[in-house]
């Protein structure tokens, strides 16, 4: 089946066509203690050459918005709900999302966030499991039972959506403040700019 060591996917062949699009596994990077769990769709083409999750333009615009409400990239978590690059960067299948999901929530368990924070339609319809509005509900948490325990989830426009519509500037930079707030008190992640 497949194959985890700690948080990393090692070895996986559960989607045959996921298997002959990737290059690698691209497993989630940042603390494993982290406050933070920031879950995109998938892979694309940056992510599958250089082995990390959100490097391209929107990941430009993630570390941006991060330094912006006082985080650093390296303080959170980012990781995918498909950890393999779909053929010319379609979305993940239903299947495919449901033979990966067994490693996402593994990841959730084990991080054991104070928020995880969806980018994007795909990742907050996956974990709600239902339709949802992106923009209007951006900002919004639901507890969504994770291997078993309630976990608070956030939606969250993608940062890609900032590239194309500036409108959803200020709704992504809105809600990282409002996860942000998740890391103060006595977690000992000390915030940008209080030091």
């Amino acid at each position: 089946m497949g194959q985890m060591e700690g948080l990393d996917v090692l070895a996986c062949e559960r989607c045959a066509e996921l298997c002959e699009s990737r290059t690698q596994i691209v497993n989630g990077v940042g603390p494993a203690d982290a406050d933070l769990l920031f879950v995109g769709e998938a892979p694309g083409a940056n992510e599958d050459e250089q082995g990390k999750p959100f490097v391209g333009r929107s990941g430009d615009v993630l570390d941006e918005t991060l330094r912006e409400v006082g985080l650093d990239r390296g303080d959170v978590r980012i990781t995918n709900c498909v950890r393999c690059r779909p053929p010319e960067n379609r979305d993940p299948h239903k299947e495919e999302l449901a033979n990966c999901r067994e490693y996402l929530e593994t990841e959730i368990d084990r991080v054991d966030p104070e928020v995880v924070v969806t980018l994007g339609k795909v990742p907050a319809q996956h974990l709600l499991e239902r339709d949802v509005a992106v923009t209007s509900e951006a900002g919004e948490v639901v507890d969504v039972p994770i291997e078993g325990t309630p976990r608070p989830v956030m939606v969250c426009v993608h940062p890609a959506a900032t590239l194309y519509d500036s409108s959803q500037k200020g709704t992504f930079e809105e809600t990282l403040r409002k996860a942000a707030e998740f890391t103060d008190g006595e977690s000992g992640q000390r915030r940008l700019g209080d030091f």
